[in-house]
């Protein structure tokens, strides 16, 4: 399987696994000069490049673990989702959850894309759903 990439901006760094272990690739921010997120804001990062997801994939982009763990930078919707049939250039929204500003450089790797399999389920409407022994039960339900 592949997935095909044009880079838009001659500058752009394509997804990049680190180790061999590693599920996601990283995404490098396609900046023309650093850019500086104070808390609380969103910058929307440039990747530089397009892709050609196969159908029955999506790409998955995550925030990665060290910049949110220790500089509280994050993907801003929480995880971004690429569809197969996108064709425009790839950004990440990156949102400053920590205490004090941060800066993106040019070529900095701010988030990883995962690609997973996608499910398509027929949906239907109907009168009622099947029981469950948890039913209703919503959050902290489980611990019966």
């Amino acid at each position: 399987m592949e997935v095909k990439y044009v880079k838009l901006r001659p500058e752009a760094q394509p997804p990049q696994r680190q180790t061999s272990g590693s599920a996601g690739y990283d995404l490098f921010a396609c900046l023309q000069a650093p850019a500086e997120i104070s808390p609380g804001q969103v910058l929307m990062a440039p990747l530089g490049f397009g892709a050609e997801i196969p159908e029955g994939l999506a790409g998955f982009v995550f925030s990665r673990s060290g910049l949110g763990a220790k500089q509280g930078i994050v993907v801003a919707q929480g995880v971004g989702v690429i569809d197969s049939d996108y064709r425009g250039e790839w950004m990440v929204p990156l949102r400053n959850l920590g205490p004090k500003a941060y800066t993106v450089h040019p070529g900095d790797r701010v988030a990883q894309v995962v690609f997973l399999p996608v499910a398509l389920p027929v949906l239907q409407e109907a009168a009622s759903l099947a029981e469950t022994r948890r039913g209703q039960g919503g959050f902290g339900s489980t611990s019966l």
